[in-house]
């Protein structure tokens, strides 16, 4: 499997990086992983003629689901021009057999896209209001669920944060990537990084908190990659671009992690090969 980063900063975008966001291709499979301010834009810049198998959010906060409205008119405009209905076109009718793209939310997801999308009316073309009917096939899933999307089956982890966030497993062809969301310290993620060849986890802290909100620093994350085993772990969603900052993360987590350590920058890329 390949990961390329989109986005990797914490809350809003900063220093020209977009919020979380990450293109997973496993075959012909390709995956977005979250899908934050910013990431609409840098998922443009990738290859147009791979469609998305699917989509899947962590979670409900603005900087992992905003773009998702940017993104589903993006995916519906293109349908209808290919339709061959443009700008401003007819205000009722729509097409047969339009393709729509899984998009994977937590519970109660579905009705929060409803009320997004009615913020932001085209008087001039409703089609494209219904981007979350037309562009996408909104499932919510729940924790311990199993779903098979292509060549990939993803397995949805409950962790620790402030809202409900669900780690995803993502396995195919005997490889294993696991990305974690926003969570705070649990041995919940043990089972989420169990042998996974690269464990993308969140980095937002440098100092441990066990307070509730739920976050990790690059020691906890070091700390979940040795302990499950992971081949190469990946440490993301950063509160600074600063250098200095982000070398010293990777030290913390090196202090317990002996294994590959990378920083997540935009357009990087990761790989994970079979390991059965």
């Amino acid at each position: 499997m390949e990961l390329t980063v989109l986005g990797c900063r914490a809350g809003m975008p900063a220093d020209g990086q977009a919020s979380s966001g990450y293109l997973l291709a496993a075959g012909d499979t390709r995956l977005l992983l979250d899908c934050g301010p910013g990431v609409a834009t840098a998922l443009s810049a990738q290859d147009r003629d791979t469609e998305l198998s699917a989509v899947v959010v962590s979670h409900l906060h603005l900087d992992h689901c905003y773009d998702l409205l940017p993104l589903g008119k993006t995916l519906l405009t293109h349908q209808l021009r290919r339709a061959g209905i443009g700008y401003p076109g007819p205000v009722d009718r729509v097409p047969a057999g339009l393709p729509r793209v899984p998009l994977l939310v937590p519970a109660g997801g579905a009705a929060v896209l409803e009320r997004l999308a009615a913020l932001f009316p085209v008087r001039s073309m409703p089609l494209l209001d219904r981007a979350f009917e037309l562009a996408f096939e909104v499932r919510e899933y729940h924790p311990g669920s199993t779903i098979q999307i292509g060549q990939c089956s993803l397995a949805f982890h409950e962790l620790r944060h402030v809202v409900p966030n669900c780690g995803v497993r993502v396995e195919a062809g005997g490889a294993a990537v696991a990305y974690t969301g926003d969570t705070g310290p649990t041995d919940r993620l043990l089972p989420l990084a169990d042998g996974a060849g690269l464990l993308l986890t969140e980095c937002t802290l440098s100092e441990p908190d066990p307070g509730t909100h739920g976050h990790l620093a690059a020691s906890d994350a070091g700390r979940v990659a040795a302990r499950a085993g992971a081949g190469r772990l990946v440490l993301t969603h950063f509160s600074s671009a600063d250098a200095g900052w982000l070398s010293a993360r990777a030290a913390d987590a090196a202090r317990h992690f002996t294994g590959p350590i990378s920083l997540a920058a935009p357009g990087r890329t990761y790989r994970t090969e079979e390991t059965s």
